[in-house]
């Protein structure tokens, strides 16, 4: 019995320069960070205040940094597609290997959405939504730790494919039969299913705990008619996590299943139906799509009502259309197989359920633009992002309601055109949505504004660079080019590969302007530092400083209509406030805690003991996760009490600010 299980040396690809290269470089980076973090002696600070944390900001700024490494990650796997297609027309075969180019296009889906996009949005929410509310923190504080240290195990275990093993070749859906043992006997599809498995309990414990933060949790006198929009996107994708992600689980560990056990859940030959994964990945899948866009829906939703000095248009009608866009998204997954075989009937049905469910969206994009009519409104980088959402989403949607017309994507299916829609929806929708958060709320997280004339440059980068990069695609899909093309022999189609990585450079430009833009931001800091308002805000994150205590408030806020923040200063200002001195009580905030770090080092040794078949190890790793949570469920001490002069002298300290 080998203790390593199917683990040796040639497991790591020393024969592939490009990976290895990478690999390298990527080592010597971390390397070079955790020696640069031991020598300057910041490592009992990060273990206290961030890596044991529990506090919602710091879990969501941790969520954010390991989205935008992802980004980077991510990038990169795009930059070397659009090179290779470029290059590798007719009696040209490119620079990438047949076999290397299938885990790239594999990896480049899998990081996107499930570890880029995800953490990312988790990371907004994690940061505002109890501000917003103005609570103190999460309702489960330690569950939120735990679930950050499970999607990092998920991203660690799929950044350690790239130099020991492989990843997966069977795509980011891994349909069946491909990704059966029978096709797929390596262990890239296994690395897959287990860091999705490990980061997707993360995700179902982030669903939960938002749902009964945002039910359970408001302020005194929040009802759910005085809650922010985003609170409300919020609230509708962790509903769509806690329904849709269980799925997700339970049909990758049938695929598991499948391979390690010898079942039949998908294999045809015995007896099993591959359909039906499809079927279930999808039932997951549409839902996926507006977990991940509902929250950017709410992030434009606080940055066109703030810079354009207006209440929302249609508060009404925008949180009903966001509770039917969460009904309706489990009622459209089968039209990303409407050629499997179904009758027209079933197909039909699912057409026009596509084409119902841009009306919610079309109802949004409208109450944005009524807003900014007539408003003052003020030209800074957040509402760039936001014009050039509505642009940009508003073709994507179009081009996806054409695709909801059956016969229309019988010819356009796994076509180019598919992954520019795509790319058009997530890219212009939660990309940029993203990206208008991170600029509108980096001053409540740090103290200090983000440098304007980078983040505008940036801004036009990532535009301009969508539309040359992504244009392309819908014309070459129109001419028969499919997805997941390592090379091709119609050389017509080589112009257009060449215009789309042109288009990507583009982009890879409007990454760096925002590398440049945090480094310029931090180097004046000084000059760029903020009151605990600086955008006259309308929401209860701008009453408290910045950035805010470990508190949050030192007073739950009363809230007395929507816009709570708005009215308080509307009423401050016509009516005269008699000075009062201010009394405070001790705050009891949750005490630190290990648990989230230390479960996510065993979910990593179990992940990638399951992954090699080492089966005593796989043990230790699943008795390590058991025996952390015993000792978390027998603490002694849950809470620690911040005394009341220590807030006082912080009030104190900032109440200028906060008036300001």
């Amino acid at each position: 019995m080998n203790l390593l299980g199917k683990l040796d040396w040639s497991a790591i690809p020393l024969d592939q320069p490009i990976i290895m290269g990478a690999s390298g470089g990527v080592v010597l980076v971390i390397v070079s960070i955790l020696s640069w973090v031991t020598l300057k002696g910041y490592v009992p600070y990060l273990w206290r205040e961030w890596i044991t944390s529990v506090d919602h900001k710091r879990i969501g700024i941790m969520y954010i940094i390991l989205a935008l490494i992802m980004l980077l990650r991510g990038f990169a796997d795009a930059i070397m597609m659009r090179a290779q297609q470029a290059l590798a027309a007719g009696g040209a075969q490119g620079y990438l290997p047949p076999e290397h180019f299938d885990q790239i296009f594999s990896a480049h889906g899998t990081i996107m959405i499930f570890f880029m996009a995800m953490p990312f949005v988790i990371g907004m929410m994690n940061f505002v939504v109890p501000l917003q509310l103005g609570v103190r923190d999460m309702a489960f504080p330690t569950l939120n730790s735990v679930a950050l240290g499970l999607t990092a195990s998920g991203i660690l275990l799929t950044n350690v494919s790239l130099a020991v093993g492989e990843f997966s070749k069977a795509g980011w859906v891994a349909y069946p039969p491909l990704s059966e043992l029978q096709y797929s006997p390596g262990v890239g599809v296994d690395y897959y299913l287990w860091a999705l498995q490990i980061s997707g309990v993360g995700t179902l414990m982030t669903g939960i705990n938002f749902v009964a933060t945002i039910l359970k949790t408001r302020a005194p006198g929040m009802s759910y008619m005085r809650m922010p929009v985003f609170c409300w996107t919020s609230l509708a994708a962790n509903l769509l996590i806690v329904a849709a992600f269980p799925v997700l689980t339970a049909t990758l560990a049938m695929l598991l299943l499948d391979r390690y056990l010898g079942f039949h859940f998908f294999t045809t030959d015995g007896q099993g139906n591959a359909m039906m994964y499809v079927n279930l990945f999808w039932v997951w899948g549409h839902p996926e799509v507006y977990i991940l866009v509902l929250p950017a829906f709410g992030i434009f939703s606080e940055v066109v009502s703030t810079f354009s000095g207006k209440p929302l248009f249609g508060y009404r009608s925008m949180v009903a259309a966001t509770m039917a866009i969460c009904v309706l998204s489990f009622i459209v997954w089968l039209h990303h197989f409407f050629t499997m075989g179904a009758s027209a009937n079933v197909n039909g049905f699912f057409g026009v359920m596509t084409m119902i469910i841009a009306v919610p969206t079309g109802v949004k994009v409208f109450n944005w633009l009524f807003t900014m009519y007539g408003g003052r409104i003020r030209f800074t980088v957040p509402i760039l992002w936001s014009i050039g959402f509505m642009v940009t989403f508003v073709i994507g949607g179009m081009t996806g309601v054409l695709m909801a017309v059956p016969p229309a994507d019988f010819q356009l299916h796994n076509s180019l055109f598919l992954i520019a829609h795509f790319h058009n929806v997530i890219i212009g929708g939660t990309v940029f949505g993203l990206m208008a958060g991170y600029n509108y709320w980096f001053p409540k997280a740090f103290g200090f504004k983000l440098d304007e004339r980078w983040g505008r440059i940036s801004f036009w980068c990532w535009l301009v660079g969508f539309y040359v990069a992504f244009m392309p695609l819908y014309a070459l899909g129109l001419m028969g080019m499919t997805r997941r093309m390592q090379h091709y022999d119609v050389a017509s189609w080589q112009p257009w590969l060449v215009v789309a990585a042109v288009g990507v450079v583009v982009i890879l430009f409007g990454i760096a302007s925002q590398v440049v833009q945090l480094v310029v931001s931090i180097r004046d800091r000084e000059q760029l530092k903020v009151t605990a308002d600086p955008w006259n805000g309308r929401t209860l994150e701008w009453a408290t400083a910045s950035p805010p205590p470990g508190w949050n408030f030192a007073v739950l806020p009363q809230v007395r209509g929507l816009d709570a923040l708005w009215n308080k200063k509307q009423r401050e200002r016509t009516q005269a406030q008699p000075a009062q001195e201010r009394k405070f009580d001790p705050i009891e905030v949750p005490k630190n805690s290990p648990t989230g770090f230390i479960i996510a080092f065993f979910a990593v040794v179990a992940g990638f003991a399951m992954i090699w078949h080492i089966w005593w190890m796989a043990g230790a790793g699943v008795i390590g996760i058991f025996l952390t949570t015993l000792a978390f469920a027998f603490r002694d001490d849950e809470e620690i009490e911040i005394p009341a002069e220590q807030i006082a002298r912080f009030e104190q300290a900032n109440q200028a600010e906060i008036a300001a």
